[in-house]
């Protein structure tokens, strides 16, 4: 791709990969470009989970015109220019960094997406959708290509060997069907048991699910929020790199969460 990447060529080509029009009466992401820049053109974009300072200050020590993230600065309710949120807003404009962010879109697109990656992670065949959220099918569900132990597909979804927020080994000892879904997903277990499949991964437990997935003899793999949505923007990273031609680069701020 020659042309020059500016920050409206740049929305042009994500808008080209994820279908926010979908999710927009569902996501209260402002979904798309959150802050712009003067015009200039960028050289760099960044990656990361969240919009927060301590991601801003590592994508101006990257030299990244532009921050891509999965959780962005603004959430269905319009918020003062004050405390924090001004300082981050002032950062971003002082440094002429702009910010895009992707929500939804991200977790569900089929190729580039959280929950596609991981379903590739673990190797699950011809991925359907799978869990209802808002009336909208979010993650995957399917056939696993070889039987896995819990702690094979712990291994297989752990970000940097990071260890997850929970193991819930109550059912097969060998997993065939699978279904995933990324960061706060746990209540979407009912419906993985419902569906009867072996193995549910998702990033957070909830209290409310445990004794159903006991019960219910479900294999359960709370990942961690954060460790389970590094995956699609990894992977649109890499997209960016091979069709723009551009530099990229990866801030990871693990929150443990």
């Amino acid at each position: 791709m020659s042309v020059v990447l500016t920050v409206a060529a740049l929305d042009t080509y994500f808008r080209s990969i994820f279908d926010m029009e979908e999710f927009y009466s569902v996501d209260s992401s402002m979904n798309g470009l959150q802050v712009d820049n003067d015009g200039a053109e960028i050289k760099k974009i960044a990656f990361a989970v969240d919009a927060a300072l301590e991601t801003f200050n590592r994508c101006a020590d990257a030299e990244a015109g532009m921050l891509f993230v999965h959780h962005g600065l603004f959430w269905g309710e319009p918020l003062a220019l004050k405390g924090v949120h001004r300082e981050r807003l002032k950062f971003l404009l002082e440094r002429n960094i702009a910010l895009y962010a992707m929500h939804l879109p991200l977790d569900q697109n089929p190729r580039l997406g959280n929950n596609a990656a991981l379903a590739e992670l673990l190797g699950i065949e011809n991925p359907e959708p799978f869990a209802l959220y808002h009336g909208k099918k979010i993650g995957y569900r399917g056939k696993l290509k070889k039987p896995l132990s819990i702690e094979d597909a712990v291994k297989a979804v752990s970000f940097m060997g990071r260890p997850p927020l929970g193991i819930f080994p109550f059912g097969k000892e060998l997993s065939e069907t699978c279904a995933v879904i990324s960061g706060g997903a746990s209540r979407e277990a009912l419906q993985a048991l419902d569906e009867g499949v072996d193995l549910y991964v998702t990033g957070e437990s909830a209290h409310s699910v445990y004794h159903p997935v006991l019960e219910g003899k479900l294999n359960m793999i709370a990942g961690g929020h954060y460790s389970t949505e590094v995956w699609g923007l990894r992977k649109l990273m890499e997209e960016c790199a091979a069709v723009l031609n551009i530099d990229v680069e990866f801030i990871d701020v693990p929150t443990g969460l």
